[in-house]
């Protein structure tokens, strides 16, 4: 399933770079990263720096996500960026962070509010979810994994669910929360687990056309294995996009997949 289209690789700076830092490593990957049809290359900047990365970026070979918005469109709500205020800057903002929920406690109401204020305004939610370690010790992945994806997108119908896309990151194999590293076939059954549940909600064609990422601890020395489980349409890589060495190999090694699915 899936082996042949458009690999997505989405470099998640979470809260590091100044606007120069991220200007330089911006430079560092355009000098290196190549234009590959088959594979689109997205980079989640802090907030503050992605007007002025908007101006500097070689849309042939990047586009950009937020981290973060707020779900209103416009109001009194003092030190939020909103999701109308984004939707001329950016093609996609990554929603359910693990990192969100833990440390800003956010509730599954507020991402089901987030994920359709997104699609409302035209920027493709980037929805994560995944389970715990006391969770998956439990036995309770599939039950969280259920309820976030239910929960997120309520509020959409099957053809806006087909535009959405998914990523899969244990909070286990975050690096941030111990990095344990997922075995290949461990993703798969939940990749599979997840297309069933939006199939179940939607339509078999929604549940096709959603991509669905991995996350959790991705280097360019483990991408190449995760790109290649079956339905897995790309990835969402932390730490290792702010090395562009890395993140460089990363994009290689998504092209050798591609190339080699063709074959």
């Amino acid at each position: 399933m899936n082996t042949t289209r458009r690999k997505l690789v989405i470099a998640n700076w979470k809260m590091h770079l100044n606007t120069s830092q991220a200007s330089l490593l911006l430079h560092r990957l355009h000098e290196r990263i190549k234009i590959h049809r088959d594979i689109e290359v997205v980079l989640a900047p802090s907030m503050l720096v992605l007007q002025p990365l908007s101006m500097q970026i070689d849309r042939r070979k990047f586009r950009l996500a937020a981290q973060n918005a707020f779900y209103k469109d416009e109001g009194a709500f003092t030190g939020e960026v909103s999701f109308t205020m984004l939707r001329d800057l950016v093609h996609y903002v990554i929603i359910g962070h693990s990192e969100r929920r833990i440390h800003f406690h956010e509730s599954y109401e507020e991402i089901a509010q987030k994920v359709a204020a997104a699609v409302r305004n035209g920027i493709t939610p980037v929805l994560c979810v995944g389970e715990t370690q006391e969770e998956r010790h439990n036995g309770e992945t599939k039950q969280v994994l259920h309820d976030q994806i239910t929960t997120a997108l309520s509020h959409l119908t099957a053809a806006e669910v087909e535009q959405v896309v998914i990523a899969y990151e244990p909070v286990w194999a975050i690096s941030t929360f111990g990095g344990e590293l997922a075995k290949p076939d461990d993703i798969q059954r939940q990749f599979e687990f997840i297309r069933h549940q939006i199939a179940e909600l939607y339509t078999k064609k929604a549940s096709k056309a959603v991509r669905v990422l991995y996350g959790g601890s991705v280097d360019d020395q483990l991408a190449g294995g995760y790109l290649q489980i079956p339905g897995c349409d790309g990835v969402l890589v932390g730490s290792a996009s702010l090395n562009y060495h890395k993140f460089s190999g990363i994009i290689d090694a998504a092209y050798r997949v591609q190339n080699s699915a063709k074959e």
